[in-house]
């Protein structure tokens, strides 16, 4: 992100109320976390196609 974008953005949040600015942190969080489990998930999935630990049955009492 440019510097300049930055700082356009914190000049907006200086004109929102207090009640705004709180919104706005929250749902930063938010998409921050959201982004940290989709991480999360694409190494874990990426770890498994890798690793696969698979054991094949042709039938279900196989299976049991």
């Amino acid at each position: 992100m440019k510097t300049m974008e930055i700082s356009e953005i914190g000049e907006m949040l200086k004109m929102l109320s207090e009640t705004a600015r709180q919104e706005v942190r929250d749902f930063t969080a938010y998409l921050l976390d959201r982004e940290r489990r989709r991480k999360a998930l694409v190494e874990r999935v990426l770890n498994a196609e890798q690793n696969p630990d698979i054991v094949e049955c042709k039938t279900p009492e196989e299976f049991i």
